[in-house]
């Protein structure tokens, strides 16, 4: 019977689309490169970076949202070993869509830093 029950939580944990609610962020496709790039250009992609930075955030907080909905929705009739099983995936995966999320926008962003001290260095004045 415990098989049975660690069965069914385990394909109700499977059909439900985890998630799905949260769209992904998508971030800039590339970043300009600094030592040909304009003034605008680098502005226009700080501009993007940021909004990127904003839906990475949005996404964070919904993919935490929907975990802890998923947490509290655990069926009563499961025993504490299944629970904590379930616990145990729940956590585990949004764990790991936070980390890909936000080791996405780092790259970014160090993308982008990279190109700012580039533009820096070939626009600042000579001395």
């Amino acid at each position: 019977m415990k098989a049975l029950m660690a069965l069914a939580a385990a394909a109700t944990l499977a059909a439900a689309p985890i998630y799905a609610d949260c769209p992904y962020p998508s971030g800039p496709k590339s970043v300009p490169n600094g030592t040909t790039a304009s003034l605008d250009e680098m502005l226009a992609m700080k501009k993007a970076v940021k909004q990127y930075d904003d839906d990475t955030s949005s996404y964070l907080s919904c993919i935490q949202r929907e975990h802890d909905t998923k947490l509290a929705d655990m069926s009563q009739k499961m025993t504490d070993k299944q629970k904590a099983d379930m616990k145990a995936d729940l956590d585990r995966i949004e764990a790991d869509r936070h980390n890909a999320a936000l080791s996405a926008l780092q790259t970014v962003a160090d993308k982008f830093n990279e190109q700012v001290r580039a533009y820096k260095a070939k626009n600042s004045p000579k001395q």
